[in-house]
Formats: C-alpha cells, structure tokens, sequence
C-alpha cells in the first residue's frame, strides 16, 4: 500500500431498483458518507413508460440506460458531501452494475433508445438481468453447442440462462432486426458505464467470463454463431471488438464528460466494471477457497473460489480468476427471493394484517416474520417451490414457476410466507448440494444485501444449510466492494486481495445451525427436493402452464 494520505476512493452500486454510492477510507475500508436514489424509470416489465407506453410482451424487463447516468450523477457528488472530505483526494472510482444487463448503442457509446426511431422499440432499451424474451434462443444456442460439443458449454453447467448476453442479442436480431443492424455495440452495462466515464471502451474480464461467453481467451467461433443464424456471425468482432481487462485494471482517469457526470477531478480513476453480486465477495473478505459468498436481496447469487476447476451442471458460469486471480469463480443463484416475499405482501395479504402493521408502525414483512417465528418448523404443514421468476440454479429453467403444497382452508397468510422463506433457503441448499457433490468445498456462508436484517431467516439459512452464517458489516456491500476494486485501480493496493484484507469487514459465524431445528428441516427438505425433481425435471405441467397463458395473453392483444 502506498502511504500518502488522505486517499478516498468512491464505489458505485447499480441495482435493480436503485443505485448508492459510498465514499470509502482506503485506509481501513471505513464508509464516510453515502447516498441512494431509485431510477426515474425503474423497471420497465410491463408497459414501455420510457416510450408509447406499449404493453410489454411476457417475461421482458427494461431499463432507461440515462437512468444510470442521471443517477450516478446525483449520488456521487452527495456522497462526497455527505463525507464532508475533499473531492480532490478522491483517487479512484469502482462501479458494479446487475449483470447482463445488455444495451444496444451506436459507435460513440449513444444508447440506441435515445434516437428517435427507436425510442418506442423495447429492443432498443437496456435488457435489464431478469428480461427472459430470449429463452428461445437460449435453448437453441445449447442445443447447437451440445452436437458440437463445445468445450465452452461445459463452463457454464451445461446450460445457458436466457440472462446471458448471447441469447439477448440474438433475440434482438430475430425479433427487432432494424435495432440489431443499426446497433454498432452491444455491450453490458457496467462497461457502457466505465466507457462512458473514461472515453475509453473495454471489456471487464470477469464479466466477460460470466456474461459474455469470454472463455480462455476467446469467444464462440464464427461458423458457431453463423449457424445459430446467417447473419449473426459478426456478433463478437464487429459489435464487441474491445479489449478485456482483468479485474481490477485501470480502464483510464475520468474524460470531460465523467468530470461533469461525478463531480470529480480528471486525476480519479476507473475500475474495470464488475458484477453487483461478485463485488461483494471481497467487501466481506470472501477470497479464500470455501467461503461461498451470498448476495441476497430481490434476488440471491451464490460465489465462491476453488484451487482447480470442476464441471459442474447448473452453475451460471465458472471463470478462471473470475472472483479473484488465481482461483476459479463459481457462480449460481435463485432468480427470485426478496421479490418472492415482496409478491406475497402485495398481492396476498388480507386487509387486516396491513392494518395492524400500520398500527403498530412496522412493515408487513415484519409482521409476517414476527408471526411466522412463533411456529415449530414444520408446524404449517406446507412445502413451496421457488420458482416465481424461473429457476437459475441448478436447472437453469426460466419457464418454471412456483408452487405451494400442503394448503388448506386453516392455512393463514403467515404459514405461506414461513413456507415461502423456507423455500428460498431450501433452494439454496440444492446448489450447495450441488457444488460439494461436484468437488467444491463449501465451509462458511457470508451473507450480504438487503435480506440479512431479517435475524429469523438468516438463521433458518444457518439450520437449513447446517453451516455458519457470517453477516456483511457494511449495509452496501456491494459499493464497499467496489471501492476496494476502485483502490487497487488507483495503485493504493497491489492486488485485489491485498486491499480486500485491509478494507473488508464481515461478522464471522454470526448464525450457528441449530441441530433440533436442522433436523426437522430435512423432513421438509426431502418433501422439497422431490417436488424439485418433479416439476423441473419430469414433469411439464410448468411449461404448459406457461404455453397456455402466453397463448391466451396473444388471443386478448388481438381484440
């Protein structure tokens, strides 16, 4: 570490929902102030309000790509106020966006959505990591890959995730060809955003790895992607034909635009982008084999590191140095968890049960928690699937949906939700399951993200998985670790893992299984897997289900 000092280096979060941003001591990993603010837009997955206000096809969601900008340059400056330090000792800048989040843009970087011919085409906007419109080409990229016997495929758990950017560009080819062939770049967002900032476009390694079918060196062939469809082989070298850079790089200091964006001095510079989950390893000192790292919120990612590689079906994606150099990255996920709760509360929840939580001035979720805690396990006598928006890991299925088994007309409003919390820890246990099964060694939980305030389901996580839970100390992980990329970007650390040693902070073991309770979760657990097996490997009543909505859904367009 170099010793000059002050040094503050500021990490930028962009979520699903909203983005933060923290100023950060270099020193020691302390947060100095912070600011948030929700996208104007937010998500766009039922009707274009950015545009004609068009209603959405199924499975779609989208993003205002000036959003980002317009937020970034709100947060940052605030942070930087709120820290009350000098903006000139700012000297580096990391930013993670959700990932696979894909835009479309011209040569200079000009979101296509902005130009007025396709301002009213959802092609042309940002496909946020939940659009699923491309889950056709999904299946045909891996059935391709699996009669070739790519040796790509293998990285990825066997499948592809209608989240990748592959299957969204081809889908944006087949279905809105005009956006495709005037779209110069197709890149993800967090590159967008560094180009942007710097003038400078590259390409993050890892999640060119994770997202982008970036693997040892290369991306899938010409005659590979010409075969998926004519005019589709150009893809990687005419429309993202940068650099890529190892995490933690440099991508440049700020140009004109990114001064003016954040309020900061030409000097700062810019990390390479990163994936919102990944980050968050090295913000709760995850860089060692066997810490899988838990990003849990709207949605939950699974990281962690092993010494060697190891085929493992349904991950989302194994990269060497994908987390930090020298290892391989392991990833996985739920599609759905804090959005399945939200749901619930939404759309589910009696008249008096939001009274008595207004009352007594808490959120329905706590009320709903504070009920659900008084139960014995098991006591409500029901088993759900999490499957509410597709099924990322292990089965890699996003026409999937949820499920509860068990109900009856004694079966109150807290029995569901219990059952609902326990779903989402069970899943998680199936990819854990999943990974040691594999060979990955899997000895501690770090949990990170909005869900870890909830002490009743993080220890329900602790019985269910029978492994300790550590707790994220900053309540913005993911900017935290940002900022420790941001610093290794500036040259105040050497290496990543350098500055997450000095700069990230976890509560070891801060939830231990509960043996009695652990126990008596494996009798539902079983209950669990079987229904898992059945309706995601067996059965089709799923899909059907699915079939037969989108049928109905194109029948009303038409009247």
């Amino acid at each position: 570490m170099t010793t000059d000092s002050p040094k503050y280096v500021i990490g930028i979060d962009l979520g699903t929902l909203s983005g933060r941003a923290v100023v950060i001591d270099t020193s020691n990993g302390d947060e100095l102030g912070s600011a948030v603010m929700d996208y104007p837009h937010g998500v766009m997955d039922h009707t274009l309000t950015a545009g004609d206000n068009q209603q959405l096809p199924p499975e779609f969601a989208l993003q205002v790509p000036a959003d980002y900008l317009e937020v970034v340059s709100t947060i940052v400056p605030q942070a930087v106020e709120d820290a009350k330090i000098d903006k000139n000792d700012v000297v580096g800048v990391g930013i993670d966006v959700t990932s696979a989040t894909v835009i479309t843009t011209d040569g200079d970087g000009n979101p296509l959505c902005e130009k007025d011919e396709f301002k009213n085409n959802p092609h042309a906007y940002a496909k946020l990591w939940k659009h699923h419109g491309a889950q056709d080409q999904a299946n045909r990229i891996v059935d391709l890959a699996r009669e070739r016997k790519v040796d790509w495929l293998e990285r990825y758990g066997g499948e592809l995730s209608s989240e990748m950017l592959l299957p969204k560009a081809l889908e944006t080819l087949e279905k809105a060809p005009e956006v495709y062939n005037a779209a110069e770049r197709i890149v993800n967002a967090l590159d967008w955003l560094t180009w942007i900032l710097t003038g400078r476009e590259s390409y993050a390694a890892g999640d060119s790895g994770y997202k982008r079918m970036y693997q040892d060196g290369k991306y899938p062939d010409e005659d590979f992607l010409t075969t998926l469809n004519p005019d589709f082989g150009g893809v990687f070298k005419e429309k993202m034909p940068a650099e890529v850079l190892p995490l933690g790089t440099s991508v440049g200091t700020l140009n004109e635009r990114g001064q003016e964006l954040l309020g900061l001095p030409a000097h700062v510079a810019v990390a390479s982008g990163n994936i919102d989950a990944h980050v968050t390893a090295v913000a709760v000192q995850a860089t060692e084999v066997g810490q899988m790292t838990a990003i849990m919120g709207t949605s939950s990612v699974y990281v962690v590191s092993g010494k060697e590689f190891h085929s493992v079906p349904g991950v989302f994606g194994i990269v060497d140095g994908g987390l930090v150099d020298g290892l391989w990255g392991y990833e996985a996920g739920q599609t759905a968890v804090g959005d399945i709760f939200a749901w619930f509360v939404e759309n589910c929840l009696p008249g008096e049960y939001c009274e008595e939580a207004k009352k007594r001035g808490i959120s329905r979720h706590e009320l709903l928690t504070e009920m659900a805690a008084k139960q014995e396990v098991g006591e409500h006598g029901l088993v759900a699937l999490d499957w509410h928006n597709g099924n990322r890991s292990i089965l890699v299925d996003s026409n999937l949906s949820g499920l509860i088994v068990g109900q009856s007309l004694a079966t109150k409003p807290e029995d569901q939700y219990r059952a609902l919390l326990e779903a989402t820890a069970f899943g998680a246990r199936v990819i854990i399951e999943n990974f040691v099964e594999h060979g990955i060694e899997i000895n501690e939980f770090i949990a990170a993200g909005g869900l870890i305030k909830n002490e009743f389901l993080m220890q329900m996580y602790s019985d269910i998985t029978r492994l300790p839970v550590s707790i994220a100390v900053s309540a913005q992980a993911p900017a935290l670790g940002s900022a420790i990329f941001g610093a290794t970007a500036a040259g105040v650390y050497d290496t990543v893992t350098e500055a997450a040693e000095a700069m990230g902070k976890r509560v070891k073991a801060a939830y231990t299984p509960n043996e009695e309770n652990a126990k008596r979760y494996d009798e539902l657990y079983k209950h669990y897997k079987y229904l898992h097996d059945l309706f995601g490997k067996e059965s089709d009543v799923m899909h059907d289900l699915k079939r037969i909505r989108q049928e109905a859904r194109e029948i009303a367009a038409k009247k």
